[in-house]
């Protein structure tokens, strides 16, 4: 639980930034919503969700906030102390480069969900390579994830790499279908019941706008 919530903790205070609260109350709020959460004698304060963990949390977030009347009262919560290691600048910057109307609170929680998932299913298979010792070949192919005007050719990292064009094409296919074994598998550790891993990839593709 406490792992989950160290990734995931960013879509719930964009969440709570939507809904209005400023920068300074929003930070208190997620400490104090996990510092009650994360405590054992109050995980019956939350009605849990099974199966998708986002919903377990943007759920019991509600319910959280449903119960918080003040900004005094979720600086009690928090207790002034670090119940996660939350990088509170990255994430109010994020936030700040969204468009101020273009998303419900609901659909922003869900983007940045979605947008978390990626994020750490990439920094997965980076450790990956860098555990195999290919950290270079990972840090040349990376540009070839997604489509960048500015992406070197295959014959530019083939010269660079002393590799073969086909070699790179290979080694960029083969990356390409770990990034979506690595998707895979994040979101499968989020789910009640991993036959649910296809519908939620498609509900983070949805949320993407894919």
């Amino acid at each position: 639980m406490e792992e989950l919530c160290t990734v995931y903790w960013s879509p719930l205070y964009w969440h709570i930034r939507r809904l209005g609260y400023d920068a300074t109350e929003a930070q208190d709020l997620t400490q104090g919503f996990f510092s009650r959460l994360l405590e054992k004698q109050a995980l019956g304060y939350v009605d849990r969700e099974r199966g998708r963990f986002r919903s377990f949390l943007l759920a019991s977030l509600r319910n959280y906030l449903a119960n918080e009347h003040d900004h005094a009262q979720a600086q009690k919560r928090g207790g002034g102390k670090t119940i996660l290691p939350i990088d509170f600048r990255s994430a109010e910057t994020g936030y700040g480069l969204e468009p101020a109307h273009d998303l419900t609170a609901e659909k922003l929680f869900e983007k940045r969900w979605a947008l978390t998932v990626l994020e750490t299913s990439l920094a997965a298979l980076q450790q990956q390579y860098e555990q195999a010792g290919k950290s270079e070949l990972f840090d040349a192919l990376v540009p070839f994830m997604a489509a960048q005007s500015e992406s070197p050719t295959y014959a530019e990292i083939a010269q660079r790499l002393e590799m073969t064009e086909s070699a790179v094409r290979m080694a960029v296919s083969r990356l390409r279908r770990r990034y979506r074994e690595a998707i895979r598998a994040e979101v499968g550790r989020t789910l009640d019941d991993a036959g649910d891993v296809d519908r939620e990839i498609q509900n983070l593709l949805k949320a993407l706008g894919r």
